[in-house]
C-alpha cells in the first residue's frame, strides 16, 4: 500500500518537487498552498505556481489563512496522510508537522546547519561560496533545525545569479525530495542530527539591505549583485535615479577614480569602479526602465553618467 502524502509549497521552486511524486505514482492525498494574492497590473487574484500546478493534476488543494484554526486541522486530519513533505512554504505549527504518523520532512537550498533561513541561495552567492547544496531535514520546533535524511551538494559558478542557481537547484532538490520519500516508504534510511556549532544564518533579504557598498573589492561587490539577481536585484544611484545592477563581471585593474563611478570605456563598455579595480556591467535596469544590457543603456540613457 503506497504511501499517503500531503505536499505543501507556494512558488515555482516546489513544483518540480510535487511534479516527481506525482509522475512516480505517489499518492498525493492534498495540496496546501498559500492563498490566492492581488498581482498583476489589474491587481486580479493570482494562484501560486503550486496551484496552477495542482489544479491541473487534479489534486486536492486547500489554501488556509491560518495554520492553526479548527476548520483546517480538521481538514488536514481528514487527509489521513502518513507523511507530509514540505518544499518552499511557511514555517509549521507542531500541530501540524507533528501530525502525520512517518513525520513531516523538508527540503532547504543549503547544506544544514549553513545558511539556516529565508534566503539560503541568496547569502551563498553574496558570500562568494564555491559550493552550496541541498537538505532534506525532518521538521522540529526550531526552525531548520531537525535530524537529516539527505545532503546533497551542488558547486557554484564563479559568475552564475542567485536566479540562475535557483533553476538548478530547484530540479535537483527535486530527485532529492523523491530520494526521501523512497527512503521512508521503505524504512531504509539513518537520521544524522545537525551541528549547531557549524551554523549560519540567511535572514530574508529587504531592500534597504540591497544598496550596493562599492567601498568593497570587485569581487566582494561582484558577489553582492549576483547573489541578488534577478531579484529582489542590488541597486545603487546615477544623478539622483535607482539604478538596478543585475550582471557583471570583475575586473582587477586599478581605476584611480572613486568607488561607486560609473565610467564608459571606448563606445560600449559600461564599467564601475570599486575599492579594488572595477566592474564590467553587463546588465542593468534604469529607474523607470527595462532591464537591458550596457549597449541599450548608453544608447538610451547616456545622459545620465554626466
Amino acid at each position: 500500500m503506497s504511501l499517503r502524502i500531503v505536499f505543501m509549497g507556494t512558488p515555482d521552486f516546489a513544483v518540480p518537487s510535487l511534479d516527481i511524486l506525482v509522475q512516480n505514482g505517489y499518492e498525493i492525498v492534498g495540496v496546501i498552498t498559500a492563498p490566492d494574492k492581488p498581482g498583476g497590473r489589474g491587481k486580479h487574484l493570482m494562484q501560486s505556481a503550486v496551484k496552477k500546478y495542482a489544479l491541473a493534476q487534479n489534486l486536492p488543494v486547500l489554501q488556509p489563512t491560518n495554520l492553526k484554526s479548527p476548520d483546517f486541522l480538521s481538514e488536514l486530519k481528514s487527509l489521513n496522510a502518513d507523511l507530509q513533505v514540505v518544499v518552499a512554504f511557511r514555517m509549521l505549527p507542531e500541530v501540524v508537522w507533528g501530525m502525520p504518523p512517518k513525520g513531516t520532512f523538508n527540503l532547504h537550498g543549503s547544506l544544514l546547519p549553513q545558511y539556516r533561513g529565508a534566503a539560503p541561495i541568496n547569502w551563498a552567492v553574496i558570500n562568494g561560496e564555491q559550493e552550496t547544496g541541498l537538505t532534506t531535514f525532518f521538521l522540529t520546533r526550531e526552525i531548520d533545525t531537525g535530524d537529516v535524511l539527505f545532503r546533497e551538494k551542488v558547486a557554484i559558478g564563479e559568475n552564475e545569479t542567485a536566479g540562475e542557481l535557483h533553476d538548478r537547484m530547484m530540479l535537483i532538490g527535486a530527485q532529492l525530495v523523491l530520494k526521501s520519500v523512497k527512503a521512508i516508504e521503505s524504512g531504509n534510511y539513518e537520521l544524522v542530527a545537525q551541528d549547531d556549532r557549524l551554523a549560519s544564518h540567511a535572514p530574508k533579504i529587504f531592500h534597504e539591505t540591497c544598496e550596493i557598498n562599492f567601498n568593497q573589492s570587485a569581487a566582494a561587490v561582484h558577489d553582492f549583485i549576483r547573489g541578488l539577481s534577478p531579484y529582489p536585484a542590488a541597486w545603487t544611484t546615477l544623478q539622483g535615479k535607482n539604478v538596478k545592477i543585475l550582471r557583471t563581471l570583475k575586473g582587477e585593474t586599478e581605476t584611480g577614480l572613486l568607488p561607486g563611478t560609473f565610467y564608459v570605456e571606448g563606445k560600449k563598455n559600461l564599467r564601475i569602479a570599486t575599492a579594488t579595480g572595477f566592474l564590467e556591467i553587463l546588465e542593468i535596469q534604469p529607474e523607470g526602465g527595462k532591464r537591458m544590457d550596457a549597449a541599450s543603456f548608453l544608447n538610451g540613457y547616456r545622459a545620465w553618467l554626466t
